[in-house]
């Protein structure tokens, strides 16, 4: 049995499932939606917040799914939540900016110290909102991966994919105005090196009832 392809096997789905819980806590701290459709869990003995809303579920399960695949070939540099104002501009992006992890076996044999790491990435994202500036109403979102020239072309051709549709982004989407990042929390550890920090546009305005 190969040993390596196992530890990147998990390492993929291990961060697969961070970033489904990830991307839920961001949509619900970010008030993208009502608070009603969402339910409280927990996740790394951390409460989350999940959205209920069964089309919002199916597509970030989707995503999942395939960024699952992408992460296991070594083919994702990053991935990207991106926050688009009503005219389209992005005016917000949560990036997780993976590095290369270890296919060797990890001696933090039961995933402590991974899943330490992972709690302090919800707890910061979870605190998030108090370090950037409202959004605009109506906004909506996008979700960006950031891949090898030659791994979305043969992921375009999967044919276990072909019923969700990746298509190259909307330059305009990730080209944003005076952005300010945000450092959010770094991690090291071997079964999975991540960056997370957000960028604000610093353009970004809201005229909310207490402006």
């Amino acid at each position: 049995m190969d040993t390596n392809v196992n530890v990147t096997q998990v390492s993929s789905s291990i961060f697969a499932e961070f970033l489904e819980v990830s991307l839920h806590l961001i949509l619900y701290n970010r008030g993208l939606y009502p608070a009603g459709v969402f339910e409280r869990r927990r996740k790394y003995n951390v409460p989350v917040q999940m959205c209920l809303h069964p089309e919002v579920t199916g597509y970030i399960t989707k995503v999942i799914d395939s960024v699952k695949v992408m992460v296991a070939s070594g083919g994702i540099s990053m991935v990207t939540f991106v926050v688009l104002d009503p005219a389209a501009n992005p005016v917000e992006r949560f990036v997780f900016e993976m590095g290369e992890a270890s296919t060797e076996q990890s001696s933090d044999k039961y995933l402590f110290r991974l899943e330490d790491a992972l709690r302090g990435f919800i707890l910061k994202l979870n605190v998030a909102d108090s370090l950037l500036k409202p959004l605009p109403p109506n906004c909506t979102w996008v979700i960006h991966v950031h891949t090898k020239e030659s791994t979305a072309d043969e992921f375009i051709q999967a044919r276990s994919f072909q019923d969700f549709a990746w298509v190259p982004a909307d330059r305009r989407q990730t080209c944003m105005d005076d952005p300010v990042l945000v450092p959010l929390k770094t991690s090291d550890n071997p079964m999975l090196k991540m960056q997370l920090y957000v960028e604000e546009s610093g353009r970004k305005c809201y005229s909310g009832p207490n402006d």
